[in-house]
């Protein structure tokens, strides 16, 4: 790496905003740990983190945040510098093209600052190599020159917060999910703890609604906050057409129903997804990429986005062979179900026949 490499890109701080960040009228974030609604235990084991953290006068230790799009990931990170009283600088792992890239970052950071990175397990290798003293010892070693004149320089970096967030948890390589010291995984939200985010919501806006019209809106939107407050804007629109001052459970139906969104929240591709694997595959196992390829959608969309909704309500299975489509999602889509053979029950058909000729 030479010394060109190192001059401060700032597109990687676009995002880089303090604690102060969703101070914006039009923010439905919420900006202390009191008033982040679910995810109870991840956050009751924050708030004891935070609190042991500061009562050292230490920086809090690195903060892995994994789960689907759409939960959280990105408003705990600013709540846990807003409750540290630290700023925090904001990136991607698609952003860092190359370790230049993360060495502006890690060497423009301040003492106790949070540096978060969305999207961690699409850093480039080169890069995240690294982090691994940077996040161990504090420190970054990079070398400048080529050939005989290289030398090597190592730069103390201040002690600081790595907050990584990620979808595919997977796809991080051991050596750098092992140096993250705080773990937490986000699960999907029930409907009681969305519609408290919808009623939330509605007031930041300034919408009214009733409890039942929380409620229909919750249970529609598949256990995401984001997916919640995005419907709710969208029920808005339908309550102003229509002169309605209030969104109640009937006005959150038919604007939902317009959406074509059903009383189970899946959507077109949802129930495309299902109908694919039955009509096509009599009900799987199908392949993941065969799936994306006659649905017409990214393998990687379908398993973050679709799957984990359809695996949490049951109407979808994973088996090594491929995806496969329960009894719940036949029922739903008001399809007949023909029981399967079992493994054991084919081959017992099997060497019946055989015994047969």
């Amino acid at each position: 790496m030479d010394a060109g490499e190192l001059e401060f890109d700032n597109r990687m701080l676009d995002a880089d905003f303090s604690s102060n960040l969703d101070d914006r009228e039009d923010s439905l974030r919420p900006q202390r740990l009191q008033d982040y609604i679910g995810q109870d235990k991840a956050k009751e084991n924050l708030k004891v983190y935070i609190d042991a953290a500061k009562m050292r006068g230490d920086s809090l230790d690195h903060v892995l945040l994994y789960g689907p799009p759409g939960l959280g990931k990105t408003t705990l990170s600013n709540i846990i510098a807003a409750e540290m009283g630290v700023n925090i600088r904001v990136t991607s792992g698609p952003a860092i093209e190359k370790p230049g890239d993360l060495l502006a970052l890690l060497t423009n950071l301040e003492s106790g600052d949070v540096l978060f990175i969305d999207e961690i397990h699409r850093i480039p290798r080169t890069a995240e190599e690294y982090l691994y003293p940077a996040m161990e010892d504090y420190v970054v070693d990079f070398v400048i020159g080529k050939g005989p004149s290289a030398r090597s320089i190592r730069i103390d970096l201040p002690k600081f917060t790595l907050i990584g967030a990620t979808t595919r948890a997977g796809q991080l390589t051991t050596p750098l999910r092992d140096r993250f010291g705080v773990l937490l995984k986000l699960e999907l939200y029930t409907p009681e703890q969305l519609a408290c985010i919808v009623q939330r919501s509605a007031g930041i806006l300034g919408i009214e609604i009733t409890e039942d019209g929380a409620y229909e809106l919750a249970s529609r939107s598949r256990g995401t906050p984001r997916i919640a407050n995005r419907l709710l804007k969208r029920v808005r629109d339908f309550a102003q057409v229509q002169g309605s001052d209030t969104i109640t459970s009937q006005i959150a139906n038919y604007a939902l129903s317009r959406l074509e969104i059903d009383a189970l929240g899946l959507d077109n591709l949802d129930r495309r997804m299902l109908e694919t694997i039955i009509k096509f595959y009599d009900g799987g196992p199908v392949g993941l990429e065969t799936l994306a390829a006659t649905v017409g959608e990214e393998a990687v969309t379908l398993e973050d986005v679709y799957e984990p909704y359809l695996m949490q309500i049951g109407f979808l299975s994973r088996t090594p062979r491929g995806r496969c489509v329960t009894r719940l999602a036949y029922e739903h889509l008001n399809l007949p179900y023909h029981q399967k053979p079992t493994p054991s029950e084919q081959m017992h058909l099997f060497d019946h026949l055989g015994g047969e000729e």
